[in-house]
């Protein structure tokens, strides 16, 4: 009989062309698939609750499968991460009741963007942060991004190659936080259009930059015209925080936040 399972996964995407396996590529989920088949004696395909882009980093993923081998959490946590390169990594794996839906169970996604603001590159946070040497004014662009809270038609940070059937999107909170040379913006919501977080970043920025008033931010909202908005901002300084679900499905929430700009 065929089991139902959740997974969360850890990986930093540098070096990965996102998530969703492509042929001929490497992609995270390629590598999860391929040591989760291993483990089992037979092919495994995953859903996830979000795709990512190349370059973009995951504090938990959650992924779903469904196998009729018979392993124990145990044996596919430490299986898996055993075969799994050091950059992607399980961090928990349990037995859940077959209506769960990595994807369409969710009922909220975090997002966390890191830029460093600092004269001087990193070697150490190359890759992991966005590096802007000129000053950013972080608290200019937290006052702008408040407009974007609620329910609204994102097309203005919406990538054109997005393939969404609607733009409206529903951000339960964004808020952008000085740690000395690093500044973070979280970002909370139901779901993301293709590129939102890292557009809505990248006009943020032009803001603390003085480029823009902070007005700007609720214009371009309004005027649903991506050619408005800022560029989009790298891939490098991304990580999707993880997925909730409803309570009943016991899911683990994300770790916590542990970086500079927490909580």
């Amino acid at each position: 009989m065929s089991q139902r399972w959740a997974a969360g996964v850890e990986y930093l995407g540098s070096a990965y062309s996102g998530w969703q396996r492509l042929p001929e590529r490497s992609t995270v989920q390629g590598a999860v698939e391929a040591a989760l088949g291993t483990v089992a004696h037979q092919p495994v395909r995953v859903i996830t609750a979000g795709r990512t882009d190349a370059g973009v980093h995951a504090l938990q993923q959650v992924i779903h499968f469904d196998c009729d081998a018979a392993r124990t959490p145990y044996a596919w946590l430490l299986g898996s991460n055993s075969l799994l390169p050091p950059d992607v990594s399980l961090r928990w794996v349990m037995p859940v009741d077959e209506r769960f839906h990595a994807r369409f169970e969710a009922h909220s996604r975090e997002y966390r963007y890191l830029i460093l603001n600092q004269r001087a590159r990193s070697a150490v946070w190359g890759g992991r942060a966005t590096w802007e040497m000129r000053p950013l004014d972080a608290a200019a662009m937290h006052r702008a991004a408040q407009c974007l809270r609620g329910e609204h038609d994102f097309s203005s940070f919406r990538d054109t190659r997005c393939q969404a059937p609607s733009p409206v999107r529903r951000l339960a909170d964004i808020a952008v936080v000085r740690d000395g040379e690093m500044i973070g913006v979280s970002v909370r919501g139901n779901a993301f259009l293709h590129h939102m977080v890292r557009n809505i970043v990248g006009s943020l920025i032009d803001v603390g930059l003085g480029r823009q008033p902070e007005t700007w931010i609720a214009e371009v909202l309004a005027a649903r015209d991506r050619r408005l908005a800022g560029m989009t901002a790298a891939a490098d300084g991304l990580y999707f925080v993880g997925p909730r679900y409803p309570a009943h499905f016991a899911i683990p929430p994300p770790p916590p936040w542990p970086f500079p700009t927490g909580p």
